[in-house]
């Protein structure tokens, strides 16, 4: 069975990835890079849930970058994160709910139970929610870090939201500073 047929979602997922990066390309497209940072404060929270979805990651970090003009970046990160936040919780909702046929398909493929097995317990229990937080922090698409994380920890929904609250929100100020710094 082909990977798309036994992993439609997945799929969609890597599709919509490809997809931004071809469709935030073109110049065509340049006023909507523009139109969120003239928003102001409403806009860097918009930003911020951008900043969170595959399709939208990349060009919400360059948005970020120009909102590291903003007179008050502290406020702007917090704004921004909590934009971030609530596109974690939609997301983590779907997974979830949605993904969880495909994660639990995906965890006995033969390659995936190798790797499985090659990584002591211990360090799984620290390593994979490690990796999926700074996928979340990072403009990685978070649909991973969640997916990570909703599949290897049994979270509840008000661990996860703080979790990924301040982790959306180191990754927006980090995004913030390094704009502020270098542009």
């Amino acid at each position: 069975m082909s990977f798309i047929r036994k992993y439609p979602k997945f799929t969609f997922l890597f599709a919509t990835i490809l997809l931004a990066y071809l469709f935030f390309n073109d110049s065509h497209f340049a006023w909507l890079r523009n139109f969120l940072p003239s928003l102001g404060y409403p806009g860097i929270f918009i930003t911020g849930m951008l900043y969170d979805y595959g399709f939208t990651a990349i060009p919400a970090a360059a948005i970020l970058i120009i909102f590291s003009k903003l007179p008050n970046i502290v406020v702007a990160g917090f704004i921004g994160g909590l934009g971030a936040f609530l596109a974690d919780l939609i997301i983590f909702k779907f997974i979830r709910i949605s993904f969880n046929d495909e994660v639990k398909r995906l965890s006995k493929e033969k390659s995936i139970r190798k790797i499985n097995k090659a990584i002591p317990e211990k360090v799984k229990k620290y390593l994979l929610p490690a990796v999926a937080c700074f996928i979340m922090a990072s403009p990685l698409p978070d649909e991973i870090g969640v997916t990570m994380l909703a599949a290897t920890t049994k979270l509840s929904a008000k661990q996860f939201a703080v979790i990924t609250y301040v982790v959306d929100t180191l990754g927006v100020f980090a995004v913030l500073l390094l704009g502020k710094a270098f542009f």
